[in-house]
């Protein structure tokens, strides 16, 4: 079964948009490597690029704040209750503050538009993630539910999702991930509730392992932590890297909550591979040190994913990761977005999938306009709808004047472009490719568009 047909899915057509759909199969995934858009796309989620000099040759604006809602929004009476399952504690809790900035500035923004949803205001209520060695984001889902929310965005890990979606989805409540990337969610059986604004891993792990042969390596190696998300990507990433011709010589996995990687480490390099990739999250500032400082592997050779392309500045010694490489799906950020997620956390210091969370809160925000009504089966109904075949549109206030005017909307997401398949998964994204500096940060080298088109 092709990996974009959802088992038993039951996806309701829009109760007030009507569009049509078009079919989309994986078989004809399409990638184009192109430059870093201009405009929107020109800085990334790390520190300012710095000069990079790799191979034999290797040696301020002022944050606009988050609109205040006006006076008539404060009087307003909430019409939309979400709530956020996102990681304040766990083995990605660095991705927390990003999102939940990019949750609080959709609703600050839609709060301070004139009608606001369905002529009311949204309410959020955060609640933390954890990862899979503990059961708060059970707990969480339970309690949001108990406080009657009709869209959740997070988890940020498709294993921590996967803890709560039956809880989620079965309540008929809307769960929208910025940040899940495993291939299972497609076929996964959530009634047509579950809704994703960052793309499979299948489109991820192609991109990185055309890159990685690209880049010349022939025998490859891979670590990857053993949940939903790891084993997918890698699966992926094999495929891909195989395809271009390359060979995964080596491909060893560890589990969450482990704190010693030795033999997954001597293992891989008992197979003297040409480049490794390290499909982890927190486990990276364990790994590295011991693969890299002890072991002696080249730095310039190692891939990061997603889940640990971060701000290793403060972890390493200098040079550690010089010309190491990473992807990480999405545009690149830009500054005026990343200004505007400060306004509303100014402790910022990474972006990763601040935008994703935005564009979460967003579509449901128009799907329960589109609907009349801010129910979970009226937003579910409605969410592929208002992503695809109308009047593009890419602010709240100028999406919902569209929809009062009666016409189609298509939202063109701060993420990227997002148009929702049958299976709630994005059909195109742009995946970046970053390259890390001697500070240990990461700043963009290229971009690759991925659409799935049949």
């Amino acid at each position: 079964m092709s990996v974009f047909a959802k088992i038993s899915s039951s996806r309701s057509k829009p109760l007030s948009v009507v569009v049509g759909l078009v079919a989309v199969g994986a078989s004809a995934l399409l990638l184009t490597s192109c430059a870093a858009p201009a405009g929107p796309a020109e800085s990334s989620d790390s520190a300012a690029p710095e000069t990079v000099l790799c191979g034999p040759d290797a040696a301020t604006d002022t944050p606009d704040l988050a609109p205040a809602a006006p006076a008539a929004a404060q009087t307003r009476d909430t019409t939309l209750k979400i709530g956020s399952i996102l990681p304040t504690t766990g083995s990605l809790a660095y991705l927390g503050p990003p999102e939940i900035a990019g949750v609080d500035l959709a609703v600050a923004e839609i709060n301070a538009s004139a009608g606001g949803v369905n002529g009311g205001n949204v309410e959020v209520i955060h609640r933390d993630s954890g990862d899979t060695t503990t059961d708060i984001a059970t707990q969480s889902a339970t309690d949001l539910l108990s406080q009657g929310v009709s869209g959740i965005v997070g988890a940020a890990s498709s294993g921590v999702s996967f803890t709560f979606i039956d809880q989620v989805t079965g309540a008929k409540v809307v769960q929208v991930s910025p940040a899940n990337t495993s291939p299972d969610f497609t076929t996964y059986n959530d009634g047509g509730f579950y809704f994703r604004t960052a793309p499979s891993d299948v489109l991820q792990g192609r991109v990185l392992g055309n890159l990685i042969v690209k880049d010349g390596a022939e025998n490859v190696g891979i670590i990857y932590l053993n949940d939903a998300y790891g084993t997918g990507l890698e699966s992926n990433v094999t495929t891909a890297i195989e395809a271009a011709g390359g060979t995964v010589v080596a491909s060893e996995a560890f589990n969450e909550g482990d704190s010693q990687f030795s033999s997954q480490i001597d293992a891989v390099l008992a197979e003297d591979p040409d480049a490794i990739a390290l499909i982890a999250f927190d486990q990276t500032k364990v790994i590295i040190p011991e693969l890299v400082g002890t072991q002696g592997f080249p730095g310039d050779k190692v891939y990061f994913v997603d889940g640990n392309l971060a701000d290793y500045s403060a972890d390493f010694d200098e040079g550690v990761l010089n010309c190491a490489k990473g992807t990480l799906p999405g545009v690149l950020a830009d500054d005026e977005f990343k200004a505007k997620l400060l306004g509303v956390d100014d402790t910022l210091t990474d972006f990763s999938y601040g935008a994703e969370s935005y564009d979460a809160v967003m579509l449901m925000a128009l799907a329960a306009q589109a609907g009349g009504a801010s129910d979970g089966p009226t937003i579910q109904a409605n969410m592929q709808a208002v992503s695809e075949g109308g009047e593009k549109c890419s602010t709240f206030a100028e999406c919902s004047d569209l929809l009062a005017s009666g016409a189609d909307i298509d939202y063109e997401g701060v993420s990227g472009p997002i148009t929702f398949d049958e299976n709630g998964d994005p059909t195109e994204a742009y995946i970046g490719i970053y390259q890390y500096g001697s500070e240990n940060t990461y700043s963009p080298l290229d971009v690759e568009f991925g659409s799935l088109a049949g």
